[in-house]
């Protein structure tokens, strides 16, 4: 099986374990103050940006070592992970970054299909304008990090917009569900806007969400329901070129 840690480009983020040790450094004191937030922050960027790749291991005995913190932090912030999908623990109770399997992904995009058409649709039927206030106070922040070039904001305001979006639909049972799929999809999303923004022939960044935010505005469930399964083909489009070019080896993914 293909895994994501056979694509080569993922080597150009591996610093040979610099970054942990920096953490190190610079978190004797902030650290010890932040306690499990600022750990879990840390090792949340270093997942999504791929400094820890997918299948890492994460010793909770090493990680306290090199924030210069107790354990209990560590597990506090592990379990916050675990519960966002980043991190996964085997019945063996070894905990690791959570693997993503290439041959998976179809799986993926049909399971953030299916949920984002129904949290935008919803959206549409029962937004009030403080939900449309959001959204678009969302979507600003969005093309902001989109201008500025920075993947890991990208990232975080791409799915801070959807979240609201989910909010909008009035229903709580989706937007659980929802943010674990876009967390789980946020590594990849790094890489696809990576890609985006630094290859000539790649479908370019903008106001991505432009169609899709004005059929909430206008109630148009059947067009907001259209958007959103278009703005999930627009993501698997744009992955699948990143990965046809930077895998060296061959990929079956329909």
């Amino acid at each position: 099986m293909i895994n994501l840690n056979a694509r080569p480009s993922f080597r150009a983020h591996d610093d040979g374990g610099d970054s942990m040790s920096k953490a190190s450094t610079e978190t004797e004191s902030g650290g010890r103050r932040h306690g499990g937030r600022y750990i879990y922050e840390e090792l949340r960027k270093q997942i999504l940006t791929l400094q820890l790749k997918p299948g890492a291991p994460l010793d909770e005995v090493s990680l306290a070592a090199q924030f210069g913190l107790s354990r209990s932090p560590v597990r506090d912030a592990l379990a916050r992970l675990i519960s966002e999908g980043l991190v996964t623990i085997l019945p063996n109770r070894t905990t690791l970054v959570t693997p993503f399997e290439i041959e998976e992904f179809p799986k993926y995009i049909s399971a953030l299909d299916l949920i984002q058409r129904a949290v935008t649709r919803l959206a549409a039927t029962y937004r009030s304008e403080a939900d449309m206030a959001r959204i678009r106070k969302a979507d600003d922040a969005y093309v902001k990090a989109v201008d500025s070039g920075d993947y890991q904001a990208m990232t975080e305001t791409n799915k801070a917009l959807h979240i609201a979006i989910a909010h909008a639909a009035n229903n709580p049972y989706f937007v659980g569900y929802y943010e674990r799929l876009l967390g789980e999809g946020q590594r990849l999303s790094h890489l696809h806007f990576d890609f985006t923004a630094t290859s000539p022939s790649a479908t370019k960044l903008g106001r991505d969400h432009v169609d899709l935010i004005d059929a909430i505005a206008r109630k148009d469930a059947d067009a907001a329901e259209r958007c959103a399964h278009e703005h999930t083909m627009l993501f698997q489009k744009r992955f699948l070129d990143y990965m046809r070019q930077n895998m060296t080896e061959s990929m079956a993914i329909s």
